[in-house]
């Protein structure tokens, strides 16, 4: 199989100005359009010694070559704005050519290129009518010569056995219409028709930045159940993004059927959450046996329904394939807790589902776009669990081409025809503030001032523009906003309803996004905007006290998310952001230790707790188990993080709301805590040059484990409590140095190397606020 080739290793590529589309007319309105598959033959005067094959398109596709496939990547060329930048990806193919005749061809599907994508069961052709295929092999051979097979006039298209392909509605397979080895050598391909030539904007084609989309990981059933219908009903026992893989030697009849969802409700498949995305696959044949898994669909689900099947079901190979970009994972936590443990792995569940190519919101709904305000509050934990920095500030670059386009951040990245409360596109707090708060998570996370570079002119934009918003007043206090999105209070379906108000949001963002900006700047020698950025910063801060604060630390508008925002923004300061701590604690304490917050307050209301030394609150909040509260979803047995804090209702049923989803990541971005509080990692210079190793034992917790793999290596933290003793090791790697900080109050200054420690418990912060 051929590999992917780094990009920096790639010879520069002069692309052929023409691709190929198929030659049959088609009815552009409709949105079950048949595919084509694309070949060519050729040969090779002598073996090859070097092949490289470069490859994009309008659509999706999949390359084969002498009858194998090329490359493992799924739902290729993945989605960016295209219309400005259009991936291409290269493969070294040496091993797969030969001397003497060879072929090459390619599946293809419809994609986000013109299948139906968005709101209300989505809108066709967003970027064109045309699937298209733009492919460049270039091979060196041992006699000397150079063999370039363009997407030309040379190249025949057929019918796909693919009848039909949508992200959306799913796909369907007619195994009798597959044309045979269609892509060896050999074939006989009289039939096909020869292609049309089809256009690309080649100055518009740019190298893969992010790692592809591949099957990371295959699941097992945990259950498979024969119903008195003849149906089969699999249960994954797991939450994921992904497709089924079915096989069988016979027992199928001409139509086998898979229906996905999520959840169960009265033992049946749930699927009005999934609104118009209906996730249903076909596979028709007459042979009786299957092997067979979609190509150009995807599906969030647990669940799924077979029906079709009449063979012993001992005879059925059941596979839940999992699919997301293939990041290279770096965090782990473990406790003594599993409990958080499992809240900690529906964090990364939630994380692989939704980083598909861009970072989305959902993966089974008629939606699964890139919003920014939840990438924004989940980018710190996501930098922690795996390697995002080429995926996050790649997508980054999409974030500034619509914010240029539209003349401000967009609540989603690639914008694509929205329902009418998101058109037309105006600027929004926590949303819009992606464009500062993002590059700098990644630069503090991987020690890259590139990337502060490329989004400087974003992240200036947003700030200037979110200025002018607020005029002489300092206040951003106009316009729409939707402040603490999907505050459990809020109505069903009023997920903007919340209790904190939305200007209050929208300035204490200000603020901090200013103050960020200014420290971009600094990092960046751009000392004058630094000043101004900073001045600017002050200016909001004190705008904020003058509308929101009593002054000595208390709110006129007391919520969990106000306070979170003013502590951790460093909005309070000193004996007013004690005081403020302290009223805080209080409304957690007053509500049972349930939790209050929504997108705007999640990813900071722990930290504004331990910030103001109410640990024991922070771990209280964590732990609760009635609902609203984290581990409220892992009682009734979630296996990712809720779109909702009662997604599930406490009777078992479904939440009403139409906009409810069992797959999102925003309410995980509690990790980040989790991981510098309880696994006790944090940097304290971009890149983890320097680190903080300051685990908190609160909670009742007995022990945890941290690993992080730096820029420098791995971070260790692992630690237990013995009776009223704490027992700390920690692993700094070769480049690193660190602080460690004991919950006795001691502190240790520590290299690169293996390190114990041991501390009293008693008499500690964590110790006297547990008595």
């Amino acid at each position: 199989m051929a590999s992917v080739v780094e990009v920096g290793l790639v010879d520069p590529l002069d692309w052929t100005t023409s691709g190929i589309m198929p030659p049959w007319p088609e009815d552009h309105s409709d949105p079950d359009r048949r595919p084509p598959l694309f070949r060519r033959a050729f040969s090779l005067p002598s073996a090859p010694v070097k092949a490289r094959l470069y490859v994009t398109a309008h659509g999706l596709y999949e390359m084969e070559l002498n009858g194998s496939r090329v490359g493992a990547e799924a739902l290729a060329p993945g989605w960016s704005v295209y219309s400005d930048r259009l991936q291409h990806a290269t493969y070294d193919v040496t091993e797969m050519l030969v001397e003497g005749d060879n072929a090459i061809g390619s599946w293809m599907g419809d994609g986000w290129w013109r299948g139906r994508y968005g709101f209300h069961g989505g809108t066709l052709n967003i970027y064109g009518t045309d699937i298209a295929l733009l492919a460049q092999l270039e091979v060196k051979c041992a006699d000397g010569s150079k063999i370039v097979i363009g997407t030309d006039k040379h190249w025949k298209a057929s019918p796909s056995p693919i009848l039909r392909s949508s992200l959306y509605v799913g796909e369907e397979f007619d195994n009798d219409a597959m044309p045979g080895p269609w892509s060896s050598a050999e074939f006989d391909d009289m039939g096909w028709a020869p292609v049309k030539i089809a256009q690309f904007l080649t100055g518009t084609i740019v190298p893969q930045e992010g790692p592809p989309v591949r099957c990371t990981e295959e699941l097992v059933p945990v259950s498979t159940e024969r119903r008195d219908d003849g149906s089969i009903l699999v249960d994954f026992g797991q939450n994921f993004a992904g497709r089924l893989h079915l096989r069988a030697p016979s027992g199928v009849g001409r139509e086998l059927e898979v229906r996905h969802a999520e959840v169960l409700q009265d033992g049946e498949l749930y699927v009005r959450t999934l609104r118009d995305a209906i996730s249903i696959d076909r596979y028709l044949g007459s042979e009786g046996s299957i092997d067979w898994e979609p190509r150009f669909t995807i599906h969030g689900f647990r669940y799924a329904e077979i029906s079709g099947y009449t063979g012993d079901l001992s005879d059925l190979s059941i596979l839940g394939r999992v699919y997301h970009s293939d990041m290279r994972r770096t965090g782990w936590l473990t406790t003594s807790n599993e409990s958080l443990n499992r809240l900690h792995e529906n964090v990364v569940w939630s994380m692989k589902s939704n980083f598909v190519s861009i970072p989305t919101d959902c993966p089974q709904r008629d939606e699964r776009l890139g919003w920014t305000g939840d990438i924004q509050v989940f980018a710190p934990t996501a930098s922690y669990l795996f390697d995002v920095d080429g995926f996050l500030s790649g997508w980054l670059k999409d974030v500034a081409l619509e914010q240029n386009r539209f003349g401000t951040v967009p609540w989603y990245v690639p914008v694509i025809p929205g329902a009418p409360q998101w058109t037309p596109i105006v600027p929004g707090a926590v949303w819009g503030d992606v464009a500062v708060l993002t590059p700098w998570t990644l630069f503090e996370r991987y020690g890259d001032s590139g990337v502060l570079r490329q989004q400087y002119q974003s992240a200036r934009d947003w700030v200037d523009q979110v200025a002018r918003l607020a005029g002489p007043s300092r206040l951003w206090d106009t316009g729409r906003q939707l402040g603490d999105w999907l505050d459990p209070a809020a109505p069903a379906d009023q997920p903007a309803m919340a209790l904190t108000d939305p200007y209050l949001v929208a300035t204490a963002y200000f603020a901090w996004s200013s103050r960020r900006l200014s420290l971009i700047a600094e990092t960046l020698g751009k000392l004058d905007d630094a000043r101004y950025y900073r001045s600017l910063a002050d200016e909001v801060r004190e705008a904020f006290l003058t509308r929101w604060s009593t002054g000595d630390g208390r709110l006129v508008n007391p919520t969990q998310t106000g306070y979170a925002l003013a502590i951790v923004f460093d909005l309070v300061r000193d004996e007013a952001a004690r005081r403020a701590g302290a009223e805080l604690a209080a409304l957690v304490t007053e509500r049972g230790n349930r939790i209050g917050v929504g997108f705007a307050g999640v990813n900071l209301i722990s930290d504004a707790l331990t910030m103001t030394g109410h640990h024991e609150e922070a771990f209280a909040l964590l732990l609760e188990e009635q609902t609203p509260s984290w581990l409220s979803m892992v009682a009734k047995g979630a296996t990712t993080i809720w779109e909702r804090w009662d997604s599930l209702l406490d009777d078992g049923t479904v939440n009403p709301g139409q906009m409810t989803s069992f797959n999102h990541y925003a309410l995980g971005s509690v990790a980040d805590w989790m991981h510098r509080t309880i696994g006790g990692i944090a940097p304290t210079e971009a890149g983890y040059r320097s680190v903080r190793v300051a685990p908190i034992p609160a909670g009742g917790l007995t022990g945890a484990r941290a690993d992080f793999d730096s820029p420098y290596g791995r971070i260790t933290s692992d630690w237990k409590v013995d009776d009223t003793t704490f027992h700390l090791d920690v692993v700094v790697p070769v480049g690193c140095s660190g602080v460690v900080d004991l919950p006795d109050g001691s502190s240790r200054e520590v290299e690169h190397g293996s390190h114990h420690f041991t501390a009293s418990l008693i008499g500690s912060s964590t110790q006297r606020e547990a008595s």
